[in-house]
């Protein structure tokens, strides 16, 4: 885990969320937030009906991605719940991207 120049945390969640999440533009959603917020990541639709992925940013941020993906999501999503869990490992990605299954 590392800090930045401001001495806030850096760190990765693993997430999940289920409910109506796949065809309802949700990882677009997700990616425009990740952006937002200044996180790095991707994000991906599961072969189980869910949304998958990591992220990795500012502990401060993460929060608020977290928050965004359990309650806000995309519009015409259905939110049922969202899992986290911390990752040793940071996104590689330079910015947050969509992957494809």
């Amino acid at each position: 885990m590392s800090t930045t120049s401001d001495n806030e945390k850096i760190v990765s969640v693993k997430f999940e969320v289920f409910g109506k999440v796949q065809g309802v533009f949700f990882r677009k959603y997700t990616k425009l937030e990740g952006e937002k917020l200044g996180l790095r990541g991707w994000c991906m639709n599961t072969t189980r009906g869910t949304v998958q992925g990591l992220a990795t940013g500012k502990e401060s941020q993460i929060e608020k991605f977290k928050e965004f993906l359990q309650y806000t999501g995309s519009p015409k999503s259905i939110i049922d719940h969202a899992e986290f869990s911390i990752s040793d490992k940071e996104a590689d990605e330079t910015g947050f991207v969509i992957y494809r299954c």
